[in-house]
């Protein structure tokens, strides 16, 4: 029998770290809340929650040494994924009240206010996952997932001119304008929604994660 794979969810302050422990432990994980280096850095894969302010993930991750960790990860082709405004913090920059914060510069971009009637964007909606997408296989496009946000990435701005490296799957959803709700990069993939909080349909995504690690 093969032995469970093992996940660290990275406790830095900011992040449902509890759900997120439960969801993955639901589809079978091995899961640890930690921010111990050397545990985040030899798990098979990182989940890095986050809600709250992108100002303020990013102090509590760079206090944490997250900047560090996830980079490393990366580097050596380790998993990672974010979730919320752990996703958020994957990007350049994010703006919020006229104030521009530092990102982690995974992906070029900005975060910034969502351009809608109701904001924030609470509550269930519906993805259009891009093709071949490996993090939605399974689901339907009329599945929901939840989410609770104010601010998002509008617009993807990573150009692959590589013909032997693989273009990011990037999937959209819309609340008042089209925003990027996951990605899928090589080792590092991320939502914008809350799988932990997405019932049937979020289990599935996090089960396909877990398959890839």
């Amino acid at each position: 029998m093969t032995a469970p794979k093992k996940v660290v969810v990275f406790d830095y302050g900011f992040g449902n770290v509890r759900s997120a422990e439960r969801a993955l432990a639901r589809v079978g994980a091995d899961v640890e809340i930690t921010r111990d280096y050397e545990r985040a850095m030899n798990a098979d894969g990182l989940l890095v929650p986050g809600v709250g302010a992108f100002a303020a993930c990013m102090r509590g991750l760079r206090d944490a040494r997250g900047e560090w960790i996830i980079g490393r990860r990366l580097s050596g082709g380790r998993p990672v994924m974010g979730i919320c405004v752990g996703m958020q913090i994957l990007f350049a920059r994010g703006i919020e009240h006229g104030v521009q914060t530092e990102g982690l510069d995974e992906w070029p971009g900005t975060v910034g206010p969502l351009k809608a009637d109701v904001v924030p964007h609470m509550g269930w909606n519906t993805v259009d996952a891009a093709e071949g997408s490996r993090l939605f296989a399974g689901l339907d496009a009329g599945d929901r997932y939840y989410f609770v946000h104010s601010y998002a990435a509008r617009e993807w701005e990573l150009e692959v001119g590589n013909a032997h490296i693989t273009a990011p799957k990037v999937s959209w959803a819309t609340h008042g304008e089209p925003f990027v709700a996951a990605v899928e990069n090589g080792p590092l993939w991320a939502t914008q929604f809350h799988p932990e909080k997405s019932g049937d349909a979020g289990a599935q995504l996090l089960s396909n994660w877990i398959e890839t690690l």
